[in-house]
């Protein structure tokens, strides 16, 4: 690739390229059902700057550019709550999407205490789940998206890593 992708965690200034990024990201998605509502890309950039400021959110860096994000927060039951993990396509395949996990499970577990992980993901979403499943989370059950989009609930405990995607 020439210069190597970094990962490190979001800065209120990366706010607009991560929601640039993720609008980009999930075209494909959206058009897997047929739905250009789906939350992703409805989210406004306030939303996205609250997001980096108030959540876990890591991304990947080609030189200045955002090439990738993940956000993360614990919830109330101690789990933390993953999502709107996106690689820009043309750097997909690549390892990028598992190691923003990867950063963002060490950074959830080791100062905000998550003792497990969860991600919800659309039940098309072949190339997601398959990245999932090749980090170690394990489908749980089912949910629907706000946006109406059958989704996996997905699910790994902490310290459990997989091998490397």
């Amino acid at each position: 690739m020439g210069m190597s992708v970094t990962i490190s965690a979001a800065t209120e200034q990366d706010a607009e390229q991560i929601f640039k990024l993720q609008y980009l990201c999930f075209q494909s998605e959206a058009a897997l059902y047929g739905n250009y509502r789906i939350d992703p890309l409805v989210q406004t950039l306030d939303s996205v700057r609250a997001e980096v400021a108030a959540d876990c959110v890591f991304v990947a860096r080609l030189g200045e550019e955002v090439v990738g994000s993940v956000r993360g927060a614990v919830t109330e039951d101690g789990a933390a709550a993953i999502g709107k993990l996106c690689v820009h396509p043309r750097l997909q395949g690549h390892g990028i999407g598992a190691r923003l996990l990867r950063a963002a499970e060490a950074a959830l577990a080791e100062e905000r205490g998550a003792k497990r992980f969860r991600l919800h993901t659309g039940h098309r979403s072949e190339s997601s789940l398959g990245l999932y499943r090749k980090v170690g989370y394990i489908a749980v059950g089912t949910s629907e998206g706000t946006d109406g989009v059958p989704m996996i609930v997905l699910e790994k405990a902490a310290g459990t890593y997989a091998a490397t995607a």
